[in-house]
């Protein structure tokens, strides 16, 4: 792995005080993604796991599909706002980006198995049950922007540690790495003889202002195969085979305003000029992947549905392209500019499997109360090594200090008020992957909506607020990095259209 591209990487996107590679936070980002639903479940929160009868029992609890007695397909396309809210050195900033999305598009086949004449046709195997479908597990649209001044320090302070880190290892700063850059663009100076890393320091003065913008785009989706039967009414199991799709992209830009004492042929003492610099990074990322989910639903009653689904890990396989590139102008003279070509890599990622049991009570034809739990334990999630790059000399072990195990509640209900009309509401809270917990929080979702039945035909509107908070640091320089906290919140809307046959 190119030094410059693991030291520089580090900056603007990091998520904690810890230094570490991009890598394993991405990691721990790909592995947080949800169960795609239709309307309908995303309006109880996403509590599903013993509900059965539903679409979304494809993309999760696979068992569900045992309790259709006919064939059905639905569409649910969704609506997505983003709003990021930051404070930065005191001053508030906010960004948001409103996107459509394919959410979800299922179908089932309902098969009927025949039983022996005069066999009591409510015992044994019932139906065997089998169903495709499309869902969007996690949605990375969103854009960041705060600002400030810093009274502090300065980023070229954290380009000063990569050249010391540089010369003590190599005797030089590199040319071709960010060190290098900044050094050329005077942003940082030798003050001292060249072989001494200490020599190395910032020509900013403190007190700069600064700015960051963030633009993520993609997301990830699955395309699943599953089944399920019916025994005796009673026990229902399924199993599907998902295949994942992965797409992310970032671009980052860090701009740095002040005024820089610059040594002019080989003086002792700087002339204090202004200047505005800006750092850039961007990212590219594909993949694909594959997980199975077994599922169980159990009626000890008529009235209570006992459900779990086994999710295993999904076995990725990505594709990773990152360039990077300083500019910096002084008052009065040009602009002066480098950047790198693309660095890729390709690299296999395991995520962590997720456990999730759950209940429904119905009551009667009035409607049902649903809740769900989940497992994951991100600190399993692993990435493999390669002839390009070693997992186990950075990314791996920052995982397991960084992330822990987490717990996911899901809560809802829906109520017939005719027998056309639906109402429905929920909540869900996800839990925090950090063992820091300064770092990020819960992200709360608080849903509601309405469904419509008329003969064959159905509709299902839902609306969800979701929000969250995390704190990343622009650039690592000890207890002094500067932090921008982000409140994140999300108004969506799903619509499905579904019809029965």
């Amino acid at each position: 792995m190119k030094i410059k591209y693991l030291l520089s990487v580090i900056a603007i996107v990091a998520i904690t005080k810890n230094s570490f590679a991009q890598y394993s936070q991405d990691a721990v980002r790909f592995s947080t993604f949800q169960t795609g639903s239709t309307s309908r479940i995303k309006a109880i929160g996403n509590a599903g796991t013993a509900i059965g009868g539903d679409l979304s029992s494809i993309s999760g609890n696979p068992a569900g599909l045992g309790f259709f007695t006919h064939s059905e397909l639905s569409i649910t396309p969704e609506y997505d706002a983003s709003k990021v809210n930051s404070s930065f050195f005191g001053q508030a900033g906010n960004a948001s980006k409103n996107n459509f999305n394919l959410g979800n598009a299922a179908v089932v086949i309902y098969q009927q198995l025949s039983t022996a004449k005069g066999r009591d046709k409510t015992k044994g195997w019932l139906s065997f049950n089998y169903g495709a479908g499309y869902s969007r597990t996690n949605n990375f649209y969103e854009n960041i922007s705060y600002g400030g001044k810093n009274p502090t320090n300065s980023i070229s302070d954290y380009y000063a540690g990569i050249a010391k880190n540089e010369v003590s290892q190599y005797g030089s700063v590199n040319p071709d790495g960010l060190d290098g850059w900044a050094y050329g663009q005077k942003l940082i100076d030798n003050f001292g003889p060249a072989n001494n890393p200490n020599s190395y320091s910032s020509t900013v003065a403190t007190g700069v202002n600064q700015i960051g913008n963030i633009a993520r785009t993609g997301g990830q989706s699955e395309f699943d195969l599953a089944f399920g039967a019916n025994y005796s009414n009673k026990l229902y199991i399924g199993l599907s085979l998902a295949i994942t799709d992965l797409r992310y992209n970032s671009s980052t830009q860090f701009g740095e305003s002040g005024t820089a004492s610059i040594r002019n042929n080989g003086g002792t003492t700087g002339t204090p000029t202004d200047f505005n610099s800006t750092f850039v990074q961007n990212q590219i990322t594909r993949g694909s992947g594959a997980n199975v989910k077994l599922g169980v639903i159990y009626k000890p009653v008529e009235a209570l549905r006992l459900g779990f689904t086994f999710t295993s890990p999904t076995w990725y396989s990505i594709d990773d392209s990152y360039s990077e590139g300083l500019a910096t102008r002084y008052s009065g003279g040009s602009t002066t500019s480098n950047a790198s070509d693309p660095y890729q890599l390709s690299y296999n990622m395991r995520t962590p499997l997720k456990l999730a049991g759950g209940a429904s009570v119905f009551i009667g034809t009035y409607g049902f109360i649903s809740g769900d739990v989940e497992y994951i334990d991100y600190s399993t999630t692993h990435l493999t090594n390669n002839d390009s790059y070693n997992a186990d000399a950075t990314d791996n072990p920052t995982i397991k200090s960084l992330y822990r195990s987490t717990v996911n509640v899901h809560v809802g209900a829906e109520a017939r008020v005719t027998s056309m009309f639906y109402l429905r509401g929920g909540y869900s809270l996800q839990g925090n992957p950090m063992k820091d917990t300064n770092i990020g929080g819960n992200l709360k979702t608080v849903t509601g909506g309405i469904g419509i039945r008329f003969g064959s035909y159905y509709v299902d509107a839902t609306y969800a607020h979701l929000s969250g908070s995390q704190t990343i640091f622009p650039y690592e320089v000890g207890d002094t990095s500067p932090a921008a906290n982000l409140k994140k919140t999300n108004n969506n809307g799903y619509l499905t259209l579904g019809y029965r046959f």
